[in-house]
């Protein structure tokens, strides 16, 4: 399919809560739209008062102003606030330290990389790497006699630990130099402490060493290093990740939903060090199969996001409508630790959405290479394999084990496995009235807006690792499932309806979808090609994007998704309004592509492969509509824009591989003097079977102009003699007629009986034999040989068995019974233009 499958890179596996992006830039926009302006000089005056208590009350403050505002946040951030709560890390006064680590993690949880990248470069972290070992003693203290210390001093220490993990997780995302910077901390051993000790402290701070070593160890060798290291590390990793492991910390949580993010994060990490070296415990674990799979699998189906919607909405109203808590006290000092039921079940929903998120994350990896089913044969599992090829077409029968009984022998595929993980992503990638905010203003909640549009990203990535997946390792069980290809169509289509086209700040997940959207369309589109009728207004909407977007790699996904629908075998009408499309991205008149090369090079081979087939109804449209005079057209400039690739350039040495793969266009007077390489999507097994059911560029007698897609993986220059004569069957373009070696031997393409105009002669396998070879003696004189030289015959027959004899009598008489040449006859499934017979030659070019 020409792209990639989409790999987890450095972006926020929590995203920003509350974004911004509808707001103008700039400090007055800020100040224009927050509604708390004046509480910020107090706020940044008594941060820098020598009353320790005033210091408290301006760390807690922050955290109070910044809550689901984002112009709050971005005014303080203006002023300064990061350095100022910075400073506060080395107070005096622990209780200032520990409000001033809670406002940091709350700034850096709501206000994304920016703030993130404030903080590393202010040097958060000669300060923040002092906590570790304090908490870590304090840690060990508390769990060797934790009834000697007050319940209320350990929650303190325990929040302020997730505080510190949290932002080191944060912080170790927003660029490699902080990541390198918290990778000499070595915070492995620390973090795993925290999860040991999961059954005695609460779950927020485990749950947060556990997020924080899920970031770490994600493509991190120094962390994922330390981790294998240990056996105890993976154990207790296993231990909290299988089905059935309590993980809800302290008895009195018992439905805290961290228990369940807990285990997904694990099972994330198990993922990110896997394959683990014998002789680990896990070594001999399939970690997708047996763990990643049956676990998450149930944590994206147990999820309604409209039923979530509709409780937020709920309760916003119900905020709105009652009384407002004022969170300062008369003395005006903080309440932080207040909190109204409707806010506790907003932060509920909202973990719920984050979990599932996750889970989308990590499925987005394992879809990415599918392992073998194996079902009744464990000891032969997909483990003992190491190529990423025998691994591809995994989950499509594991991941169901109620098909297992259905399965007739041990090893076969299940006929689908889109009820147990496609369906429910499908259900993910649905809309609901929460999932965007309103043009240029903030959502009604923006915590769980922000969430909603991030499990359906989350999901369309894991939907296109999946299909692209099975379309690079086809799976007979789901591609024969015309109806089911259809549904999936439909739902990515039904999604993108409730998307909608807005533009504008703040709606910049609008458009994600649609550029992740159209990479599930064209792996849909290979798995049940031919299968999906092209629909008139998709297809304008594809073209409207592909138009509309600057970035070459949508513009290929929207090209791929084309060229999928292009190929159902009955529209043509559909196949003409593509074709036309396609035709309009290449060169023309000397100008070079107006798409870019990559687009360029895509519409090229997408051309290539819908015309290629044999005798398609909408071959039609190739010969009424010239196609052949336009690809001509551009020879040059094609040419050009493959020679312009640079190499040099990320990416570059690949597109360069890729364009010639393609095939470069081969255009001369006389004869063919490039040779591109082997086109690999549709070189045929043998030449003689190549399409034939195209017209080509008119010629005169003589005529050499030679326009050629070329996939024969030998050198052609200075060796070989290209044979045309406009007396016999035009070629198509991606052959010639026959090919002169070295002046004394010709090769003769397979020719089946049919007129110039590609229509098959009427009276059978006799008459098409007939045509066949006097068209190959029409060649053959051009080439400056006859029947009489041909040394060697190749005849394909459709119908060995009833033709064979019937076809001989037709065939002697073109040969003297003494001088027959050698000749092998095939029984072949199908012939171009469902022609009966097809015969190619050898034959030799005497010396005058």
């Amino acid at each position: 399919m020409g792209k990639s499958q989409k790999k987890r890179s450095m972006r926020r596996h929590n995203p920003m809560r509350v974004p911004d992006s509808h707001l103008p830039k700039g400090l007055a926009s800020a100040s224009s739209t927050s509604s708390k302006t004046e509480a910020i000089l107090p706020i940044l005056q008594k941060m820098e008062s020598p009353d320790a208590s005033e210091r408290k009350w301006a760390c807690v403050a922050v955290s109070n102003l910044i809550q689901n505002d984002p112009s709050t946040r971005r005014l303080l951030q203006g002023k300064n606030i990061v350095g100022a709560l910075i400073t506060r890390l080395t107070d005096s006064e622990e209780e200032v330290i520990v409000e001033a680590a809670g406002s940091l993690r709350n700034l850096c949880i709501d206000g994304g990389y920016d703030i993130c990248a404030e903080m590393y470069n202010k040097n958060i972290l000669a300060p923040w790497k002092t906590f570790i070992p304090k908490i870590s003693n304090t840690l060990s203290q508390y769990l060797e006699g934790s009834a000697s210390t007050p319940e209320n001093a350990q929650n303190i220490v325990y929040q302020f630990a997730d505080n510190v993990i949290t932002l080191l997780w944060c912080l170790s995302e927003t660029s490699n130099k902080a990541l390198n910077a918290i990778n000499e901390i070595h915070l492995v051993p620390f973090l795993m402490s925290f999860l040991a000790a999961r059954h005695k402290i609460p779950l927020a701070p485990v749950t947060a060493a556990a997020h924080c070593l899920y970031v770490l160890t994600d493509d991190n060798y120094p962390a994922i290093a330390d981790v294998r290291a240990d056996a105890g590390y993976i154990s207790c990793l296993l231990e909290i990740a299988r089905p059935g492991e309590a993980t809800n910390g302290k008895a009195k949580e018992p439905s805290d939903p961290r228990s369940t993010t807990l285990k997904v994060l694990c099972a994330g990490i198990l993922r990110n060090v896997s394959p683990l070296p014998p002789p680990a415990v896990a070594s001999s674990v399939d970690i997708d199969r047996d763990i990643v799979l049956p676990l998450l699998q149930p944590v994206i189906s147990c999820i309604s996001l409209p039923d979530i919607s509709k409780a937020v909405m709920d309760l916003v109203a119900r905020q709105a409508s009652g009384p407002q808590i004022e969170k300062l006290s008369l003395k005006h000092t903080p309440k932080s630790d207040h909190k109204s039921n409707e806010e506790l079940e907003l932060e509920r929903l909202e973990a719920n959405l984050r979990t599932v998120q996750l889970a989308l994350e990590i499925l987005t990896g394992a879809c990415a290479t599918l392992p073998d089913p194996e079902n009744d044969v464990p000891e032969k599992g997909a483990e003992n394999g190491s190529e990423d090829e025998d691994d591809e077409d995994l989950d499509v029968d594991e991941s169901d084990a109620d098909m297992k009984e259905d399965t007739p022998t041990a090893g076969a595929p299940s006929p689908s496995f889109l009820p147990t993980l496609v369906a429910p992503l499908l259900a993910l990638i649905q809309p609901t009235s929460l999932s965007f905010p309103p043009l240029a203003s903030p959502s009604v909640h923006p915590p769980t807006t922000s969430a909603l549009s991030a499990v359906h990203i989350s999901a369309l990535e894991c939907l296109n690792n999946l299909f692209l997946s099975l379309a690079t390792s086809p799976y007979p069980g789901v591609s024969s499932d015309n109806e089911a290809g259809r549904k999936v169509w439909d739902e990515v289509w039904a999604a993108l309806a409730a998307v909608g086209t807005e533009t504008g700040p703040g709606q910049e997940r609008r458009q994600g979808m649609w550029h992740l959207a159209v990479g599930v369309l064209w792996g849909v589109g290979n798995v049940w090609k031919g299968s999906l009728i092209p629909n008139e207004e998709q297809v304008k909407l594809l073209m409207q994007l592909c138009d509309a977007t600057s970035d070459e790699r949508i513009r290929v996904k929207c090209i791929g998704t084309l060229e999928c629908l292009a190929q159902h075998p009955r529209s043509i009408d559909g196949n003409r309004l593509i074709s036309q499309y396609l035709l309009s991205i290449l060169p023309s008149n000397g100008s070079p592509s107006r798409a870019g090369t990559e687009p360029l090079i895509q519409a090229v081979s997408a051309i290539i492969d819908i015309y290629s087939d044999e005798g398609m109804p909408y071959d039609i449209n190739f010969r009424q509509g010239g196609y052949l005079g336009i690809l001509a057209s551009g020879v040059d400039e094609v040419k050009k824009a493959v020679r312009g690739i640079d190499r040099r350039k990320e990416g570059g040495k690949d597109l360069r591989r890729r364009a010639e793969e393609t095939g470069n266009f081969c255009f001369s007077q006389d004869s063919v003097s490039e040779a591109p390489s082997l086109h690999s999507f549709i070189l045929p097994p043998y030449l003689t079977l190549l399409v034939r059911s195209h017209g080509g560029l008119e010629r005169s007698p003589g005529q050499r102009l030679r326009t050629l897609y070329t996939y024969l993986p030998i050198s052609m220059a200075g060796t070989k003699q290209i044979v045309s004569t406009a007396d016999a069957v035009p070629p198509l373009p991606v052959f010639s007629q026959a090919v002169i070696s070295r002046g004394r031997t010709v090769y003769v393409s397979g020719n089946v009986g049919c007129t110039k105009d590609y229509s098959l002669v009427e009276g059978g396998v006799q008459a098409q034999t007939r045509a066949a070879l006097e068209n190959i003696a029409v060649v053959l004189k051009a080439a400056g040989s006859g029947l009489e030289h041909i040394v060697k015959t190749n005849v394909y027959l459709t119908h060995l068995p009833r033709d064979f004899q019937a076809m001989n009598e037709i065939y002697v008489q073109f040969f003297d019974n003494d001088k027959l040449p050698a000749r092998t006859c095939i029984g072949v499934s199908c012939l171009p233009l469902g022609a009966d017979v097809e015969i190619e030659c050898i034959a030799e070019i005497l010396e005058p």
